[in-house]
């Protein structure tokens, strides 16, 4: 769903339910993409609201309304890093529902996998991450990032190549 470019315009000037409508319209694809990637309710609805609250004080530095909606997810991006980068910590204990996860995707596969999908280009890991976990297609991460859709198929492709040789490597 595309964003409402004059509400974009007018939360820029200060109008807070102009931004709140904005909000309205996302919510739900920032949810998912928070939960995709914690696999917590929890942390994804944590790392929404300070999302939320960055982007309206941050508002103002947004140069192109029409890159508004890829620009909040850069900032949800940041945000599920940041709370990745406390699961792998020894000392804090994983949350209740992040250990259901299937058996056949044990915790400590887990923690590799999120260690070596870090180290790719934190471009490559957002194309990944709204793909894979947020179920956006080549075309819609192309307008939400203003690049090529050959691009952004491309860049896909290399870095899940990386990826896998990354794996191997570890195996």
């Amino acid at each position: 769903m595309e964003v409402n470019i004059i509400e974009v315009k007018k939360a820029k000037r200060g109008d807070a339910a102009a931004f709140a409508g904005l909000y309205q319209q996302i919510y739900a694809d920032l949810y998912r993409f928070a939960l995709y990637t914690l696999k917590n309710k929890n942390d994804a609805e944590d790392v929404v609201s300070e999302t939320v609250v960055d982007a309206f004080a941050s508002i103002g530095k947004l140069y192109q309304a029409e890159k508004f909606k890829g620009w909040i997810f850069r900032i949800l991006y940041n945000k599920c890093k940041d709370k990745l980068r406390e699961y792998t910590k020894k000392d804090i204990e994983l949350p209740e529902d992040y250990r259901e996860i299937p058996a056949e995707e044990k915790i400590e596969d887990g923690v590799v996998m999120r260690t070596l999908f870090f180290e790719l280009s934190e471009e490559d890991r957002l194309i990944i991450s709204m793909h894979l976990f947020a179920g956006y297609t080549s075309k819609e991460i192309a307008k939400l990032l203003g690049i090529n859709e050959n691009t952004v198929r491309s860049k896909e492709s290399r870095a899940l190549k990386k990826l896998a040789r990354m794996i191997e490597l570890e195996s």
